[in-house]
């Protein structure tokens, strides 16, 4: 594990404890991932629509909204096997909190470079999440399950944060990335107690 909090730039762990929360209540965690599939698509059709000059971000953005409307099919089909039906989206405080961390307002491309690098942050723990549980699952059907989607959160982390890399300052953008990181590390102190993917 400390790998992949290595890998992906992450300086606290998840509690592994959060694992026995999700075990216990596998219906929330998985209406939960289904909301986050489908926020990410709606996240990425948000880059398409504030920057649609970016051409080469519109082509990815355009492939991401597919990938996590097919991952939001995966996760919804899974609940209907289960017998169950998907429950309400709730708040998600993880992210709420997460994107108060830069000053609103500054030139777009400063405003396009703190949304890419709250979305790496957020795939990035979204992938650290899905390893923890692709390895300590009881439930190995489940757990092979989040093995795969494991992959495709990694592959958008380092998408988001590269696009953020290409279009700003890269010393500035770096020194950004570490500040949000250290940030993110604060709330994370607080969270890993509920049946939720970020919670």
């Amino acid at each position: 594990m400390e790998d992949a909090i290595k890998m992906l730039g992450l300086k606290l762990p998840t509690d592994p404890r959060w694992v026995n929360i999700v075990e216990k209540n596998v219906e929330d965690i998985l209406t939960d991932h289904a909301f986050c599939e489908q926020k990410a698509a709606s996240t990425a059709i948000s880059f398409i629509v504030s920057f649609p000059e970016y051409s080469d971000l519109v082509t990815e953005m355009t492939a991401l909204v597919k990938e996590e409307i097919s991952h939001f099919k995966m996760v919804h089909d899974k609940i209907l096997e289960h017998g169950w039906t998907l429950g309400r989206d709730r708040r998600d405080d993880y992210v709420l909190k997460l994107v108060t961390f830069f000053p609103k307002g500054g030139s777009r491309t400063t405003q396009l470079v703190h949304r890419l690098l709250y979305a790496a942050l957020i795939e990035a723990r979204s992938c650290e999440r899905f390893r923890l549980l692709s390895e300590q699952l009881k439930d190995k059907e489940l757990a092979e399950f989040y093995r795969k989607l494991m992959v495709s959160e990694a592959n958008h982390y380092t998408m988001f944060l590269g696009f953020a890399r290409q279009y700003g300052d890269r010393k500035e953008v770096d020194q950004k990335w570490q500040d949000l990181l250290t940030f993110e590390a604060e709330i994370m102190k607080d969270l890993s107690k509920s049946e939720s993917i970020h919670g």
